[in-house]
């Protein structure tokens, strides 16, 4: 059932016809919190075009946090992005433009979907979940590769396909933040991007994620770069945390991806990681590159068992023997992953090869990773790297 408040009748017979199915109207804001008094069900509440700013936005606060679950639709004659950010800050999930009867439908229909999976079967949302529970939730893996080219965003998307097969909930984040890949990699419409937390970012929660997320398949949601570059400088440490933090009190896995080289993001994505999965090929650049990144590791603390090497394109004619890779790496190698003009062909179609082609060697060697190195979940995230080393320091 859905709460429409309108206090203009003709507009709001018009938007409960637009909207279709069982809406109650209401005419102002005491019978608007007389039916949801009585109503401890009710999932969507969508103010009219004829509704103040402030009207809304200060509903939109105080249920965000008496009744978590409730959406907040704000319709407008138009939208503009200082109307959209105030509405956003203040916890309205979606801003739509009255005069797009179809938007205004799906917006509703998408908020709707997202509150039943707040509430869940049992009638628990997730904000009944304490920080406790959220830091002993889903595992965080990072992909990373110091050199570019190795094949890293490819090894992402196919380990997030991978998991999700064995029944995971998997969500993969592009921390490429400048120029990032997943997108096109998945051939999905960035529509919500990490860029939407910026104007949030100080009171961002588990329902303002869900809303930044793109559906990419059965147990695959993204979080997708954003679409300018210059956006990236706005993302700080703290945001990237928080959304990783987040992230893992909603899905079983988190695979970040990232670019090819130590900076804040990176460095705390790996803080928070439960396994990093280091991608290489058999040249040396890239070689000594995974060589100076596991130094660093070592540096900053990281464990070594939680480290997994992959050799992407590993049966490439390089010159390169077996030992000559122990040499220069002296670490072991966890998977070898064969080349294969497949892969590009599947980049170029939007379709990672383990979905395209799930029997195909290179699939193979993904899901056998995924069975030997990542089938079982930890309980908490290492406390070492940057956060660590500081902690140490400051008891010195």
């Amino acid at each position: 059932m859905t709460l429409l408040y309108e206090e203009f009748r003709p507009h709001a017979e018009h938007f409960a016809e637009v909207l279709g199915g069982d809406v109650r109207i209401v005419g102002s804001l005491a019978e608007l919190s007389e039916k949801l008094a009585g109503d401890k069900d009710e999932l969507l509440v969508v103010f009219g075009p004829g509704t103040a700013l402030a009207e809304a936005t200060s509903f939109a606060s105080d249920v965000r946090l008496a009744r978590p679950h409730i959406g907040v639709v704000l319709l407008r004659p138009h939208v503009d992005i200082s109307v959209m950010t105030e509405a956003l800050r203040a916890g309205v999930r979606e801003v739509v433009d009255a005069n797009d009867p179809g938007n205004v439908r799906v917006a509703c229909a998408r908020s709707m979907d997202l509150s039943r999976q707040l509430r869940g079967p049992s009638g628990v949302t997730l904000a009944d979940l304490d920080d406790d529970e959220i830091d002993a939730a889903g595992r965080v893996i990072t992909v990373f590769a110091a050199k570019g080219g190795c094949g890293k965003t490819t090894m992402a998307t196919n380990l997030a396909v991978a998991l999700a097969e064995t029944g995971r909930r998997v969500c993969i984040i592009d921390l490429d933040l400048a120029f990032g890949d997943v997108a096109i990699m998945l051939q999905l419409t960035p529509e919500r991007t990490i860029a939407d937390a910026i104007p949030v970012a100080d009171r961002i929660d588990r329902t303002g994620l869900r809303l930044m997320l793109t559906h990419f398949r059965e147990g695959v949601d993204a979080l997708l770069a954003p679409v300018q570059p210059a956006v990236a400088e706005e993302i700080d440490r703290s945001l990237i945390a928080e959304v990783i933090r987040l992230a893992r009190s909603i899905f079983d896995d988190v695979i970040v991806d990232t670019p090819p080289q130590f900076n804040d993001g990176v460095l705390t994505a790996l803080d928070a990681s439960h396994r990093y999965v280091l991608v290489t090929t058999p040249e040396l650049p890239a070689l000594k590159s995974l060589r100076v990144t596991l130094d660093m590791f070592d540096v900053l603390d990281y464990r070594r068992e939680n480290r997994i090497v992959v050799l992407n394109r590993a049966d490439s004619k390089v010159g390169l023997s077996s030992a000559d890779l122990d040499r220069v790496i002296r670490a072991p190698i966890a998977a070898f992953v064969p080349s294969s003009r497949d892969v590009p062909l599947s980049i170029n179609r939007g379709a990672p090869l383990m979905v395209d082609n799930p029997s195909h060697p290179v699939s193979v060697a993904i899901r056998d990773l995924v069975k030997s190195r990542l089938a079982a979940a930890e309980a908490s995230a290492p406390a070492k790297g940057l956060r660590g080393m500081m902690t140490r320091r400051s008891k010195r």
